[in-house]
Protein backbone atom coordinates (compact mmCIF):
# COMPACT_ATOMS: atom_id res chain seq x y z
CA UNK A 1 0.00 0.00 0.00
CA UNK A 2 2.93 2.60 0.54
CA UNK A 3 4.44 2.33 -2.54
CA UNK A 4 0.96 2.97 -4.19
CA UNK A 5 0.22 5.98 -1.65
CA UNK A 6 3.61 7.12 -2.74
CA UNK A 7 2.99 7.22 -6.47
CA UNK A 8 -0.26 8.72 -6.30
CA UNK A 9 0.86 11.38 -3.60
CA UNK A 10 4.01 12.13 -6.55
CA UNK A 11 2.23 12.08 -9.35
CA UNK A 12 -0.89 14.30 -8.11
CA UNK A 13 2.08 16.98 -6.28
CA UNK A 14 3.33 16.99 -9.78
CA UNK A 15 0.76 17.60 -11.52
CA UNK A 16 0.23 20.70 -8.88
CA UNK A 17 3.53 21.30 -9.59
CA UNK A 18 2.81 22.10 -14.03
CA UNK A 19 -0.33 24.38 -12.89
CA UNK A 20 2.10 26.23 -10.18
CA UNK A 21 4.81 26.80 -12.86
CA UNK A 22 2.39 28.19 -15.32
CA UNK A 23 1.46 30.37 -12.67
CA UNK A 24 5.11 31.72 -12.68
CA UNK A 25 6.68 30.02 -9.49
CA UNK A 26 8.86 27.84 -11.24
CA UNK A 27 12.07 27.99 -9.21
CA UNK A 28 9.71 27.35 -5.77
CA UNK A 29 7.95 24.40 -7.68
CA UNK A 30 11.90 22.92 -8.22
CA UNK A 31 12.89 23.05 -5.06
CA UNK A 32 9.68 21.64 -3.44
CA UNK A 33 9.72 18.23 -6.50
CA UNK A 34 13.21 17.89 -5.79
CA UNK A 35 12.91 14.59 -3.50
CA UNK A 36 15.94 12.62 -2.90
CA UNK A 37 14.73 9.13 -4.60
CA UNK A 38 15.42 5.77 -3.21
CA UNK A 39 14.73 2.78 -5.25
CA UNK A 40 14.26 -0.15 -3.07
CA UNK A 41 13.92 -3.59 -4.77
CA UNK A 42 13.09 -6.32 -2.22
CA UNK A 43 11.56 -10.01 -1.81
CA UNK A 44 8.44 -8.92 0.13
CA UNK A 45 6.09 -11.48 -0.63
CA UNK A 46 8.77 -14.38 -0.23
CA UNK A 47 10.05 -13.18 2.87
CA UNK A 48 7.44 -11.51 4.92
CA UNK A 49 8.62 -12.46 8.00
CA UNK A 50 12.19 -10.23 7.98
CA UNK A 51 10.80 -8.11 5.29
CA UNK A 52 7.18 -6.76 6.77
CA UNK A 53 9.35 -5.19 9.80
CA UNK A 54 11.90 -4.11 7.86
CA UNK A 55 9.77 -1.89 5.58
CA UNK A 56 8.39 -0.61 9.26
CA UNK A 57 11.73 0.04 10.21
CA UNK A 58 12.09 2.03 6.41
CA UNK A 59 9.50 3.99 6.84
CA UNK A 60 9.85 4.49 10.11
CA UNK A 61 13.42 6.29 9.69
CA UNK A 62 12.17 8.27 6.25
CA UNK A 63 9.52 9.51 8.27
CA UNK A 64 12.07 10.94 11.05
CA UNK A 65 14.42 11.99 8.54
CA UNK A 66 11.18 14.01 6.51
CA UNK A 67 10.21 15.58 9.48
CA UNK A 68 13.28 16.82 10.86
CA UNK A 69 13.71 19.10 7.31
CA UNK A 70 14.91 15.89 4.93
CA UNK A 71 18.52 16.13 3.97
CA UNK A 72 19.85 18.96 2.13
CA UNK A 73 16.56 20.47 2.09
CA UNK A 74 15.13 17.38 -0.04
CA UNK A 75 12.96 15.21 2.23
CA UNK A 76 13.55 11.37 1.50
CA UNK A 77 11.02 9.45 -0.96
CA UNK A 78 11.29 5.53 -1.83
CA UNK A 79 10.02 3.90 -4.86
CA UNK A 80 9.67 0.01 -3.34
CA UNK A 81 9.10 -2.77 -5.57
CA UNK A 82 8.83 -6.84 -4.46
CA UNK A 83 10.98 -8.89 -6.96
CA UNK A 84 9.37 -11.88 -5.32
CA UNK A 85 12.45 -13.93 -4.45
CA UNK A 86 13.53 -14.05 -7.98
CA UNK A 87 16.91 -12.42 -9.28
CA UNK A 88 15.70 -11.77 -12.52
CA UNK A 89 12.67 -9.94 -11.27
CA UNK A 90 14.83 -8.04 -9.17
CA UNK A 91 17.42 -6.99 -11.96
CA UNK A 92 14.39 -5.97 -14.28
CA UNK A 93 13.13 -3.93 -11.23
CA UNK A 94 16.60 -1.81 -10.77
CA UNK A 95 17.05 -1.31 -14.37
CA UNK A 96 13.31 0.10 -14.42
CA UNK A 97 13.75 2.12 -11.04
CA UNK A 98 17.17 4.14 -12.45
CA UNK A 99 15.83 4.48 -16.16
CA UNK A 100 12.30 5.06 -15.57
CA UNK A 101 12.24 6.01 -11.86
CA UNK A 102 15.88 8.08 -12.01
CA UNK A 103 16.28 7.27 -8.61
CA UNK A 104 19.39 8.75 -6.46
CA UNK A 105 20.32 5.44 -4.64
CA UNK A 106 19.21 1.17 -5.59
CA UNK A 107 18.63 -0.32 -1.96
CA UNK A 108 17.85 -3.37 -0.46
CA UNK A 109 18.14 -7.30 -1.26
CA UNK A 110 17.30 -10.08 1.07
CA UNK A 111 18.75 -13.58 -0.39
CA UNK A 112 22.32 -13.20 -0.86
CA UNK A 113 21.49 -14.27 -4.72
CA UNK A 114 19.81 -11.44 -5.10
CA UNK A 115 22.19 -9.21 -3.58
CA UNK A 116 24.58 -10.72 -5.76
CA UNK A 117 22.72 -9.63 -8.74
CA UNK A 118 22.01 -6.35 -7.78
CA UNK A 119 25.45 -5.54 -7.31
CA UNK A 120 26.29 -6.50 -10.81
CA UNK A 121 23.92 -4.15 -11.85
CA UNK A 122 25.21 -1.12 -9.63
CA UNK A 123 28.90 -2.17 -11.12
CA UNK A 124 27.89 -2.27 -14.99
CA UNK A 125 25.90 0.45 -14.37
CA UNK A 126 27.92 2.75 -11.84
CA UNK A 127 24.96 3.50 -9.47
CA UNK A 128 25.20 3.25 -5.51
CA UNK A 129 23.37 0.45 -4.35
CA UNK A 130 23.33 0.24 -0.79
CA UNK A 131 22.74 -3.87 0.41
CA UNK A 132 20.73 -4.11 3.27
CA UNK A 133 20.53 -7.47 4.24
CA UNK A 134 21.73 -10.29 2.05
CA UNK A 135 25.20 -11.64 4.07
CA UNK A 136 27.24 -13.31 0.93
CA UNK A 137 30.38 -12.83 1.76
CA UNK A 138 31.25 -12.20 -2.01
CA UNK A 139 29.21 -8.85 -2.03
CA UNK A 140 31.92 -7.59 -0.89
CA UNK A 141 34.96 -9.31 -1.42
CA UNK A 142 34.82 -12.05 -4.20
CA UNK A 143 32.39 -9.83 -6.37
CA UNK A 144 32.83 -6.51 -4.30
CA UNK A 145 32.74 -3.73 -6.68
CA UNK A 146 33.47 0.15 -6.15
CA UNK A 147 29.34 0.84 -6.39
CA UNK A 148 28.13 -1.87 -3.97
CA UNK A 149 27.85 -1.66 0.36
CA UNK A 150 26.46 -3.85 3.14
CA UNK A 151 25.13 -3.33 6.11
CA UNK A 152 24.42 -6.92 7.94
CA UNK A 153 27.68 -8.40 9.20
CA UNK A 154 28.20 -11.29 6.42
CA UNK A 155 28.40 -15.33 6.55
CA UNK A 156 32.22 -14.89 7.48
CA UNK A 157 31.63 -12.31 10.94
CA UNK A 158 28.69 -14.19 12.28
CA UNK A 159 30.55 -17.45 11.47
CA UNK A 160 33.59 -15.93 13.24
CA UNK A 161 31.50 -14.98 15.93
CA UNK A 162 30.18 -18.11 16.49
CA UNK A 163 33.26 -20.16 15.98
CA UNK A 164 34.91 -17.83 18.95
CA UNK A 165 31.87 -20.04 21.37
CA UNK A 166 31.93 -23.41 18.95
CA UNK A 167 35.83 -23.47 19.53
CA UNK A 168 35.14 -23.39 23.46
CA UNK A 169 33.38 -27.04 23.37
CA UNK A 170 34.10 -30.42 23.67
CA UNK A 171 32.89 -31.38 20.92
CA UNK A 172 35.12 -32.49 17.69
CA UNK A 173 32.48 -34.17 15.63
CA UNK A 174 30.41 -31.64 14.12
CA UNK A 175 27.46 -32.28 11.55
CA UNK A 176 26.57 -28.53 9.23
CA UNK A 177 23.17 -28.26 7.62
CA UNK A 178 22.08 -25.51 5.55
CA UNK A 179 20.17 -23.95 2.74
CA UNK A 180 21.47 -24.85 -0.49
CA UNK A 181 22.19 -21.45 -2.40
CA UNK A 182 25.00 -18.89 -1.69
CA UNK A 183 24.66 -17.87 1.80
CA UNK A 184 24.27 -21.63 3.08
CA UNK A 185 27.26 -22.62 1.10
CA UNK A 186 29.25 -19.32 2.46
CA UNK A 187 28.39 -19.99 6.16
CA UNK A 188 29.35 -23.38 6.42
CA UNK A 189 32.21 -22.65 4.66
CA UNK A 190 33.83 -20.47 6.92
CA UNK A 191 32.47 -22.23 9.90
CA UNK A 192 34.53 -24.86 8.96
CA UNK A 193 37.72 -23.14 7.93
CA UNK A 194 37.42 -20.64 11.08
CA UNK A 195 37.02 -23.55 13.31
CA UNK A 196 39.92 -26.05 11.95
CA UNK A 197 42.14 -22.80 12.28
CA UNK A 198 40.66 -22.54 16.21
CA UNK A 199 40.70 -26.08 16.51
CA UNK A 200 42.53 -28.42 14.88
CA UNK A 201 41.61 -31.37 16.49
CA UNK A 202 38.09 -30.94 14.92
CA UNK A 203 36.11 -33.29 11.87
CA UNK A 204 33.43 -32.74 10.04
CA UNK A 205 31.22 -35.85 9.79
CA UNK A 206 28.07 -35.04 7.86
CA UNK A 207 26.73 -31.76 5.92
CA UNK A 208 23.64 -31.57 4.45
CA UNK A 209 22.25 -28.91 1.85
CA UNK A 210 18.49 -28.60 1.70
CA UNK A 211 16.88 -26.59 -0.91
CA UNK A 212 16.18 -23.18 0.73
CA UNK A 213 12.28 -23.30 1.62
CA UNK A 214 11.90 -26.99 0.72
CA UNK A 215 13.70 -29.06 3.99
CA UNK A 216 12.63 -33.02 3.64
CA UNK A 217 13.45 -32.64 7.68
CA UNK A 218 12.94 -36.36 7.88
CA UNK A 219 15.53 -37.55 5.90
CA UNK A 220 18.37 -34.27 5.91
CA UNK A 221 18.04 -35.36 10.39
CA UNK A 222 18.54 -38.80 8.97
CA UNK A 223 21.87 -38.55 7.31
CA UNK A 224 22.87 -36.08 9.71
CA UNK A 225 21.85 -38.83 12.77
CA UNK A 226 24.11 -41.07 10.39
CA UNK A 227 27.44 -39.04 10.99
CA UNK A 228 27.03 -39.67 14.70
CA UNK A 229 28.75 -35.87 15.33
CA UNK A 230 28.94 -34.63 19.07
CA UNK A 231 27.46 -31.36 17.75
CA UNK A 232 25.67 -29.51 14.85
CA UNK A 233 25.99 -26.22 12.96
CA UNK A 234 22.84 -25.37 11.77
CA UNK A 235 22.35 -22.21 9.26
CA UNK A 236 18.70 -22.82 8.14
CA UNK A 237 15.82 -20.01 8.65
CA UNK A 238 12.52 -19.10 8.28
CA UNK A 239 10.03 -22.38 7.65
CA UNK A 240 13.07 -24.60 6.50
CA UNK A 241 14.44 -23.82 11.05
CA UNK A 242 10.60 -24.62 12.00
CA UNK A 243 10.46 -27.97 10.39
CA UNK A 244 14.31 -28.77 11.24
CA UNK A 245 13.22 -28.02 14.89
CA UNK A 246 9.92 -29.91 15.20
CA UNK A 247 11.48 -32.83 13.68
CA UNK A 248 14.66 -33.10 14.82
CA UNK A 249 13.20 -32.77 18.54
CA UNK A 250 11.11 -35.15 17.91
CA UNK A 251 13.38 -37.69 16.97
CA UNK A 252 16.41 -36.89 19.43
CA UNK A 253 18.87 -35.15 17.09
CA UNK A 254 19.60 -32.93 19.25
CA UNK A 255 19.80 -35.02 22.83
CA UNK A 256 22.89 -35.02 24.46
CA UNK A 257 24.40 -32.65 21.57
CA UNK A 258 25.14 -29.30 21.16
CA UNK A 259 23.78 -26.71 18.60
CA UNK A 260 25.33 -23.47 17.43
CA UNK A 261 23.51 -21.75 14.83
CA UNK A 262 23.02 -18.35 13.13
CA UNK A 263 20.09 -16.26 12.87
CA UNK A 264 17.74 -18.32 14.98
CA UNK A 265 17.62 -16.13 17.98
CA UNK A 266 16.24 -13.18 15.09
CA UNK A 267 12.67 -12.58 16.46
CA UNK A 268 11.25 -13.77 12.97
CA UNK A 269 13.30 -16.71 13.70
CA UNK A 270 12.47 -17.62 17.23
CA UNK A 271 9.08 -16.40 17.38
CA UNK A 272 7.46 -18.99 15.07
CA UNK A 273 8.71 -22.06 17.09
CA UNK A 274 6.70 -20.70 20.72
CA UNK A 275 7.56 -23.24 23.63
CA UNK A 276 8.75 -25.58 20.94
CA UNK A 277 12.05 -23.27 20.84
CA UNK A 278 15.15 -24.98 21.15
CA UNK A 279 16.54 -24.32 24.50
CA UNK A 280 20.52 -24.48 25.56
CA UNK A 281 21.36 -23.53 21.30
CA UNK A 282 23.96 -21.15 20.92
CA UNK A 283 22.96 -18.43 18.85
CA UNK A 284 23.59 -14.84 16.74
CA UNK A 285 20.00 -12.52 17.23
CA UNK A 286 19.15 -9.64 18.70
CA UNK A 287 17.26 -9.81 22.62
CA UNK A 288 15.23 -6.47 21.33
CA UNK A 289 13.52 -6.68 24.74
CA UNK A 290 16.15 -6.51 27.00
CA UNK A 291 18.89 -4.31 25.58
CA UNK A 292 18.56 -0.79 27.06
CA UNK A 293 21.10 1.42 25.75
CA UNK A 294 19.78 4.48 25.40
CA UNK A 295 19.87 4.88 21.25
CA UNK A 296 17.83 1.62 21.67
CA UNK A 297 15.02 2.42 23.94
CA UNK A 298 14.51 5.51 21.88
CA UNK A 299 14.12 3.74 18.23
CA UNK A 300 12.08 0.77 20.65
CA UNK A 301 9.52 3.08 21.87
CA UNK A 302 9.08 4.98 18.46
CA UNK A 303 8.68 1.93 16.92
CA UNK A 304 6.10 0.24 19.24
CA UNK A 305 4.42 4.17 19.03
CA UNK A 306 4.10 3.90 15.88
CA UNK A 307 3.04 -0.10 15.16
CA UNK A 308 1.91 -1.13 18.50
CA UNK A 309 4.35 -3.99 18.56
CA UNK A 310 7.95 -4.44 19.67
CA UNK A 311 10.54 -4.47 16.73
CA UNK A 312 12.27 -7.39 15.45
CA UNK A 313 16.09 -7.21 13.65
CA UNK A 314 14.58 -6.33 9.74
CA UNK A 315 13.15 -3.29 11.89
CA UNK A 316 16.48 -2.03 12.88
CA UNK A 317 18.19 -3.02 9.35
CA UNK A 318 15.76 -0.89 7.50
CA UNK A 319 15.50 2.21 10.05
CA UNK A 320 19.61 1.86 9.52
CA UNK A 321 19.74 1.79 6.18
CA UNK A 322 17.84 5.03 5.65
CA UNK A 323 20.00 6.63 8.34
CA UNK A 324 23.02 5.47 6.52
CA UNK A 325 21.89 6.83 3.59
CA UNK A 326 20.81 9.87 4.67
CA UNK A 327 24.10 10.21 6.50
CA UNK A 328 26.16 9.74 2.92
CA UNK A 329 23.90 12.00 1.77
CA UNK A 330 24.55 15.09 3.60
CA UNK A 331 28.81 14.14 4.20
CA UNK A 332 28.82 14.34 0.05
CA UNK A 333 26.39 17.62 -0.09
CA UNK A 334 24.65 16.61 -2.81
CA UNK A 335 23.45 13.07 -4.49
CA UNK A 336 25.78 13.18 -7.35
CA UNK A 337 26.50 9.17 -7.74
CA UNK A 338 30.56 9.75 -7.66
CA UNK A 339 30.20 11.92 -4.49
CA UNK A 340 27.56 9.29 -2.67
CA UNK A 341 30.00 6.76 -3.34
CA UNK A 342 32.94 8.40 -1.66
CA UNK A 343 31.12 9.97 1.27
CA UNK A 344 30.15 5.63 2.35
CA UNK A 345 33.86 4.95 2.12
CA UNK A 346 34.83 5.48 5.84
CA UNK A 347 31.03 7.07 6.79
CA UNK A 348 30.53 6.88 10.72
CA UNK A 349 27.10 6.09 11.73
CA UNK A 350 25.42 5.99 15.32
CA UNK A 351 23.28 3.20 15.14
CA UNK A 352 21.22 1.49 17.21
CA UNK A 353 23.23 -0.96 18.20
CA UNK A 354 26.42 1.68 18.48
CA UNK A 355 29.46 3.05 16.19
CA UNK A 356 28.98 1.63 12.75
CA UNK A 357 31.26 2.60 10.12
CA UNK A 358 31.40 1.69 6.12
CA UNK A 359 34.90 0.34 5.68
CA UNK A 360 36.71 2.24 2.78
CA UNK A 361 38.89 -0.95 1.41
CA UNK A 362 35.84 -3.32 1.32
CA UNK A 363 32.51 -1.55 1.46
CA UNK A 364 31.22 -3.42 4.68
CA UNK A 365 29.99 -2.43 7.53
CA UNK A 366 31.45 -3.23 11.23
CA UNK A 367 27.58 -3.20 12.19
CA UNK A 368 27.82 -6.71 14.91
CA UNK A 369 25.60 -9.24 16.34
CA UNK A 370 24.40 -10.75 19.78
CA UNK A 371 25.37 -13.90 20.89
CA UNK A 372 23.77 -15.41 23.03
CA UNK A 373 21.68 -18.57 24.27
CA UNK A 374 18.27 -19.63 23.62
CA UNK A 375 16.16 -20.09 26.58
CA UNK A 376 12.06 -20.16 27.27
CA UNK A 377 11.16 -16.65 28.91
CA UNK A 378 7.25 -16.65 29.61
CA UNK A 379 6.12 -20.06 27.53
CA UNK A 380 8.86 -18.64 24.42
CA UNK A 381 11.98 -18.73 22.56
CA UNK A 382 14.15 -15.83 24.02
CA UNK A 383 18.03 -14.62 23.94
CA UNK A 384 19.83 -14.97 27.38
CA UNK A 385 23.06 -14.94 28.31
CA UNK A 386 23.82 -12.67 25.41
CA UNK A 387 26.34 -10.62 24.30
CA UNK A 388 27.26 -7.93 21.33
CA UNK A 389 30.42 -8.58 19.13
CA UNK A 390 31.59 -5.66 17.60
CA UNK A 391 31.63 -6.35 13.64
CA UNK A 392 35.22 -4.44 13.46
CA UNK A 393 36.54 -7.31 15.66
CA UNK A 394 35.27 -10.25 13.17
CA UNK A 395 36.84 -8.97 10.26
CA UNK A 396 39.75 -10.20 8.37
CA UNK A 397 43.02 -7.99 8.65
CA UNK A 398 43.14 -5.80 5.02
CA UNK A 399 46.03 -8.24 3.26
CA UNK A 400 43.18 -11.05 3.54
CA UNK A 401 41.24 -8.41 2.30
CA UNK A 402 42.94 -7.25 -1.02
CA UNK A 403 43.76 -11.06 -1.71
CA UNK A 404 39.94 -12.03 -2.14
CA UNK A 405 38.37 -8.72 -3.33
CA UNK A 406 39.01 -7.83 -7.12
CA UNK A 407 41.32 -5.07 -7.85
CA UNK A 408 40.24 -1.73 -9.54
Amino acid sequence: MGMCMTRIDRRGFLAGSTLLATLGAPAIVRAQAATIKIGEVNSYTAQPAFLKPYRQGWELAQDKVNAAGGVLGRKLETVFRDDGGKPEDAVRYAGDLIDSERVDVLAGGFLSNIGLALGDVANQRKRLYVASEPLTDALVWGKGNRYTFRLRPSTYMQAAMLVEEAAKLKATKWALVAPNYEYGQSANKWFKDLLKRARPDVEFVAEQYPALGKIDAGATIQALEAGKPDAIFNVTFGGDLTNFVRQGTTRGLFEGRQVVSMLTGEPEYLDPLGAEAPVGWIVTGYPFADLNTPEHVAFRDAYKAKYGEMPKLGSVVGYETVNAIASASAKAGATDNEKLVAAFEGLALKSVFGPVEFRAIDHQSTMGAFIGKIALKDGRGAMSEWSYRDGAKYLPDDAMVKSLRPAG
